[in-house]
């Protein structure tokens, strides 16, 4: 049925109404913070001209050609997936409620087809590596050989619910009409995960006066749950960095657009969605959705600007470079660096920078950052010394975890003063997972739990110690992210040899594996995976208990986690 507002796809009342009666009949699906982000893109048509999610047909398309069956121009399919579980009474033709997480119905899918994805060559065509460890998007979709896409047209309902910052939640159409109040002209459109700073205002400004355009700026917030507050106060910071500009000169939009460190693609993708919110001109970072901002570069320098300008045409967009702007004391100014004779000392400025002074308590300077901006992050960001961390040991039964968690537990005690809580792995099991197997599925889903534990101790700025065994990849990069977004997320792979830990045979398992009494014992006739990059690895083979631990606190002090390390 065709849509009563074409500037979106939500349906009629009369349409809504029906669908709601028909939906007592259907199946529902329940979506995640990520999944919910690009249905809201597809409902408001930030995603125009998509009108549903990926066949395999059109996914192959878009890997290999940049482009949909018909022609249309596409860098990143957009796909609806699920455990192979989940969608096993699901088929062709049937229709499907679209949930949020607390049960409020935001769409209808169509299915037109249930089919299986080949994550290598996903992986290798959008982020270019299908090589586990080497990015964490690859690995995410490497390690998820369980699921199914689901495609089809939607037909929405609401759009998802939002109760933060409605004053700044446009969609497209809105966007285009704020942009052009007052005049048709070009707009830039700029995007950043971190908060913005007095150097972005000079660099942004000077574009803007270059081309004579206005400035659309939209930050990149993670697509987590409306009560993370990292994201309420990126906001604000955003907030306080919009006054600071000129009248009319910025409008500030929250999309549900999220970085999906895929470099070139990532940045086709941005700039598509900023078209369809009024853009005619898109700014691309030296290093533009790269998965390691602030380590080795995993994408070419430029490689995004590069991809824009081959696909201008296509997208509608000029694609611009974000040159940082440095601060030149003896001037008081900000130029551009190819402006700076030789000689002459400048400062270059940028967020992880920033983020380093606020850790150390540093004071900051008006010309670095504004007061308000400043204020806000000391507010929500302690120094280093009192942030929440977790750190999570894994490796094998009898490799010396729980040992050296439960002296790390006395000596972190010891030596500083925030709470600390130990999830060692047999009393998770206990008290946590008590009904679960040890299959593969569950083993993950048991380290999920202690990631969810462990993010909330972080996020409480507390000191979370897990010590599972978590033999396989995906469900540690899973906890992984549920850390990251409160604090830091340290691990540490116990890399006991599997004969010393046989050795030791404390609980029996190897014995009782070995015998044909047990199966499933890791290591045995259960593989586990070693992590890949982890921050420490320490084989208790090799030295005693107190020594492994004081590595582990002398690597925290490193990074300013603990100011001095316990029993030194």
């Amino acid at each position: 049925m065709e849509n009563a507002n074409a500037e979106t796809l939500i349906v009629n009342d009369g349409r809504v109404a029906q669908l709601r009666q028909e939906a007592l009949q259907m199946p529902s699906l329940y979506l995640d913070e990520k999944a919910r982000c690009d249905l809201e893109l597809l409902v408001n048509r930030g995603y125009a001209p998509l009108r549903g999610y990926a066949t395999r047909q059109e996914c192959e398309a878009i890997l290999s050609d940049l482009r949909l069956p018909d022609g249309t121009f596409w860098p990143i399919p957009i796909t609806l997936s699920f455990p192979r579980a989940a969608v096993r009474d699901l088929a062709s033709g049937r229709r499907v409620a679209l949930r949020d997480r607390e049960g409020f119905m935001l769409a209808v899918l169509t299915l037109t087809e249930i089919w299986e994805p080949d994550p290598r060559a996903w992986a290798r065509a959008v982020y270019g590596t299908d090589r586990p460890g080497r990015h964490p998007e690859a690995d995410r979709l490497l390690a998820d050989r369980d699921a199914v896409c689901l495609a089809g047209p939607v037909e929405g309902l609401s759009p998802p619910q939002h109760y933060d910052f409605l004053h700044l939640r446009h969609t497209p159409a809105q966007a285009r009409r704020l942009l052009a109040e007052g005049g048709r002209r070009p707009a830039i459109g700029f995007q950043d995960a971190a908060p913005l700073h007095v150097m972005h205002r000079e660099t942004l400004l000077s574009c803007a006066a270059e081309h004579g355009a206005r400035l659309f700026l939209s930050p990149l917030l993670p697509a987590a749950h409306f009560t993370e507050v990292a994201s309420f106060s990126t906001v604000r910071c955003y907030e306080s960095f919009a006054r600071r500009m000129p009248p009319r000169s910025a409008l500030l939009c929250l999309t549900a657009m999220r970085a999906r460190q895929a470099g070139p693609r990532g940045a086709m993708l941005q700039a598509l969605v900023n078209r369809n919110f009024g853009c005619t001109h898109f700014l691309v970072h030296e290093r533009h959705d790269d998965p390691f901002a602030d380590g080795t570069p995993f994408y070419p320098p430029w490689a995004a600007l590069q991809a824009l300008e081959g696909v201008k045409e296509e997208t509608g967009l000029v694609p611009l470079p974000f040159r940082p702007r440095r601060y030149v004391p003896e001037f008081s100014l900000y130029l551009d660096p190819r402006d700076i004779k030789e000689g002459i000392p400048s400062v270059e400025v940028c967020h992880a920078d920033l983020e380093r002074r606020l850790d150390r308590g540093e004071g900051i300077p008006e010309w670095y950052a504004f007061p308000e901006v400043v204020r806000e992050l000391r507010r929500t960001r302690p120094p280093a010394h009192k942030m929440g961390f977790t750190l999570f040991l894994t490796g094998l039964s009898g490799a010396g975890k729980s040992t050296l968690a439960k002296v790390l537990f006395v000596m972190l005690q010891e030596c500083q003063d925030r709470p600390v809580s130990l999830l060692d792995g047999d009393i998770v099991r206990r008290h946590l997972s008590s009904e679960l197997t040890f299959s593969r599925e569950h083993r993950n889903l048991n380290v999920r739990r202690i990631g969810y534990v462990a993010s909330e101790i972080t996020k409480n700025r507390g000191i979370a110690l897990c010590a599972p065994i978590a033999p396989y990849p995906e469900s540690r990069l899973t906890a992984r992210e549920m850390v990251s977004q409160w604090g830091p997320f340290v691990e540490i792979y116990v890399s006991t040899p599997l004969a010393v830990c046989e050795q030791r045979d404390r609980k029996g398992l190897y014995a009782k594996a070995r015998a044909g009494v047990m199966h499933g014992v890791t290591g045995v006739d259960d593989p586990y995976l070693p992590p890949e990059n982890p921050e420490l690895a320490i084989d208790t083979s090799a030295c005693a208990p107190r020594e492994a631990a004081l590595v582990v606190l002398r690597y925290l002090e490193g990074r300013g986690l603990l100011r001095k390390a316990a029993g030194e």
